[in-house]
């Protein structure tokens, strides 16, 4: 809590806050005592949000898997849509983020929206499917963070053949570094998530004039506009739409902050504030960047054959000409994933505390456990930790196999969007009370149009990357989606049933509304 208060002024304060004092204890919305400091304001949050979302860096890091879409154009063309996607699912979430302010997200959400007959069964998957998703996008951006310190590496050593070891043995040491820095700093997160935003947003202008500028020749505009190059093998119309889940990729990240509610003064104030700022300005810095980037290109094809750990080098150098330039531009996309890897980890140590709040996980009087001076539940953390170096192992045997896992956070997360949004439309809104933000009549509309959008692009997100079809390049998104459901089902029957209780936050909702 606030430092540097008597009890009583604690007590009044948090009162202040839209908290309750129960027995002397401080309760916040999820029905928990609070536990954490609330040490983020409307701006860190914000920040924090820009941070992990760190959007034009993901259109960057995934550009010569999205570039088969259709070319720079598709690239452009597919981020508009998947970001007009986003915009009405982020509205969809920070409506209810705002009704419902409680670390548990859309886990919370689905356990409210349905009411008390469905809300048990249907929050308890959405938090494991969500919780599975965010795991894997922490596994994806940790090697993408590490493919960029090798590369920096090898920058200044060409004879260096690049190994998927000398890869992974980076990402653990990454990954070290990242949880350190979540349990023992936790007090300076919020700064560093305020130099992330600095970072996200100068550090793309300084990229995005360098990129522009520097270059010998620019590439046509009908290369970055109108040449639509489909090397999938499917029709153009296809093409297309699959390549859209590469912009979801940048910019999908809508409920990162609504795990920290309780890291928040005012968080049905903030929280949706904060869902918009990244939706927005993550796609005009992804936007700006993607344009820059592809006028520097001058050898497509280098590009897209290189041998690199990171093949934004390859752009980068032929941008700038210079190893010196190269190192410069990838250093600052390093130090932005670095802080987005703290937020990331952070988000999915979270996310698992608060389902062991509720018994949704072996092992729950553990993983319950938080360290108040620290700010941080250190079991959670680690658990999650532990298993993303165990994922990063994946690509020394298969790096396809690993890029599937990668792409499975969008199809995963949305789905658990859906799950909590879906339910408030069929009951007519009527269990989600009115936040700060709620969208009124239109409410209708804009959870109708979600729900059809993410059936619609999952299901196309689970279509082959490209024709023939063979075991190594077959899309197994749709495998990984039914393996958690399968997962989570087993786990149903066997803890759900006898165990797990329906969160405290959706009785308090619901209670009074029947």
């Amino acid at each position: 809590m606030t430092e540097g208060l008597s009890s009583a002024d604690e007590k009044k304060s948090s009162v202040e806050q839209g908290l309750d004092v129960v027995a002397g204890e401080v309760i916040n919305a999820s029905g928990h005592k609070d536990q954490l400091k609330r040490q983020y304001g409307l701006v860190s949050i914000c920040a924090l949000a820009l941070a992990i979302d760190n959007a034009w860096i993901a259109l960057g890091g995934s550009v010569n898997i999205s570039i088969a879409n259709g070319g720079p154009p598709g690239v452009l063309y597919q981020l508009i849509v998947a970001c007009s996607y986003y915009a009405v699912v982020g509205a969809c979430i920070a409506e209810l983020a705002s009704a419902i302010p409680s670390s548990g997200g859309v886990y919370h959400y689905a356990s409210i929206t349905p009411g008390i007959k469905y809300g048990r069964v249907l929050g308890f998957f959405a938090g494991s499917i969500n919780f599975f998703g965010w795991l894997f996008d922490l596994a994806a951006i940790m090697q993408i963070c590490s493919n960029v310190a090798v590369q920096l590496y090898a920058i200044f050593h060409p004879d260096l053949v690049i190994e998927p070891w000398h890869v992974y043995i980076t990402y653990i040491l990454i990954t070290i570094l990242v949880t350190l820095t979540c349990i023992f700093a936790n007090r300076i997160i919020p700064i560093l998530q305020d130099m992330g935003m600095v970072l996200v947003i100068g550090g793309g202008l300084v990229t995005i004039i360098v990129l522009a500028a520097m270059p010998d020749r620019h590439a046509s505009s009908a290369f970055v506009w109108r040449d639509f190059e489909n090397v999938t093998g499917w029709g153009n119309g296809v093409a297309f739409l699959t390549g859209v889940l590469n912009g979801a990729f940048t910019i999908g990240t809508v409920d990162a902050i609504t795990h920290l509610a309780e890291e928040l003064p005012h968080p049905e104030r903030d929280l949706p504030k904060g869902v918009f700022a990244q939706v927005g300005l993550g796609f005009l810095a992804a936007f700006f960047f993607g344009i820059a980037l592809f006028y520097s290109i001058s050898d497509l094809d280098a590009v897209l054959n290189s041998n690199g750990s990171f093949p934004l080098a390859t752009i980068y150098a032929q941008a700038t000409g210079t190893k010196g330039g190269t190192f410069c531009l990838l250093f600052i996309v390093l130090l932005s994933l670095l802080i987005c890897l703290v937020g990331t980890l952070v988000t999915c140590g979270r996310i698992w505390w608060t389902l062991a709040r509720d018994n949704a996980t072996p092992f729950p009087s553990f993983f319950t456990s938080v360290n108040e001076g620290l700010s941080c539940p250190i079991p959670a953390t680690l658990l999650c930790s532990i298993v993303v170096i165990g994922l990063g192992a994946i690509p020394l045997g298969s790096a396809t196999a690993f890029t599937d896992l990668a792409g499975s956070f969008i199809i995963l997360t949305s789905v658990s969007y859906a799950i909590a949004i879906a339910p408030n439309l069929f009951t007519g809104r009527k269990n989600m009370p009115k936040g700060p933000f709620h969208m009124g009549s239109a409410g209708y509309a804009v959870n109708a149009a979600a729900v059809l959008l993410i059936v619609f692009f999952d299901i196309m997100f689970c279509f082959p990357f490209g024709l023939p079809t063979t075991v190594q390049s077959m899309n197994y998104n749709s495998v990984i989606l039914v393996g958690v459901v399968a997962l989570t089902t087993i786990w149903w029957f066997i803890n759900g049933g006898k165990k797990y209780q329906a969160p405290i936050v959706a009785q308090r909702y619901l209670e009074g509304k029947i």
